[in-house]
């Protein structure tokens, strides 16, 4: 069952969008301040988190902010009373996946629910190793634990991948993956591959020793 978090200090109206959640077939638990709702958020596994932004304690802003900072990547829809497009703005930045305004109609906050976990579900996901590799986030997993990735090493993982076992040298990397922009030196790959090695594993990357990189998808 789809588990999701409710982040609501008027009472009413969270007992009624609680209320219609369930009657979708949702779980949810609900919490009136933000400080409960992360220690919630950080402590179990939900598919998606509705977050009010002025509740007591942490607001719903710190509260993502938070999240984000420590790579929980779990969809989040914000609900709230802000209507000012700074506040839009701030949501999104710190890396919402939707922003509802208040007042709603609880069939409109069902479909973006929905449309989020959909999104989530088609997510490109690629397997190295016994990681899961997410190239759109930037992230590899394995388990509970996450490592986030720079946008170049996103982009030589992926190559790497493409030339799974063969040998792929420095200057291949430089055309392939810095098309159309300057070359970085050969110290800047380098760093990139050895920041790739230490969350794969050395053997997952091999370097052959006056060749290249070869990659190991064990």
């Amino acid at each position: 069952m789809t588990k999701l978090l409710l982040l609501e200090d008027d009472l009413i109206l969270q007992e009624i969008i609680e209320e219609y959640l369930v009657e979708q077939g949702y779980a949810v638990d609900t919490f009136l301040d933000g400080g409960k709702a992360l220690d919630a958020a950080m402590g179990r596994q939900y598919d998606m988190l509705l977050l009010d932004v002025n509740v007591p304690e942490i607001d719903g802003f710190e509260m993502l902010e938070y999240l984000r900072g420590i790579k929980n990547s779990t969809p989040v829809i914000f609900i709230t009373s802000l209507s000012g497009i700074k506040s839009l703005q701030k949501g999104f930045e710190l890396g919402a996946n939707d922003y509802l305004k208040k007042p709603f109609e609880l069939a409109e906050l069902c479909i973006r629910i929905e449309h989020q976990l959909q999104t989530k579900r088609h997510e490109k996901e690629l397997k190295v190793g016994e990681f899961r590799f997410y190239p759109q986030n930037q992230i590899l997993q394995k388990g509970e634990h996450t490592v986030s990735l720079k946008q170049k090493e996103v982009q030589i993982l992926l190559y790497l991948l493409k030339k799974e076992g063969v040998i792929v040298s420095l200057d291949e990397l430089i055309e392939n993956v810095w098309i159309g922009e300057n070359p970085p030196t050969y110290a800047t790959i380098r760093t990139y591959i050895k920041n790739l090695r230490k969350a794969l594993g050395a053997e997952a990357i091999e370097n052959i020793k006056g060749s290249g990189y070869r990659l190991n998808n064990l």
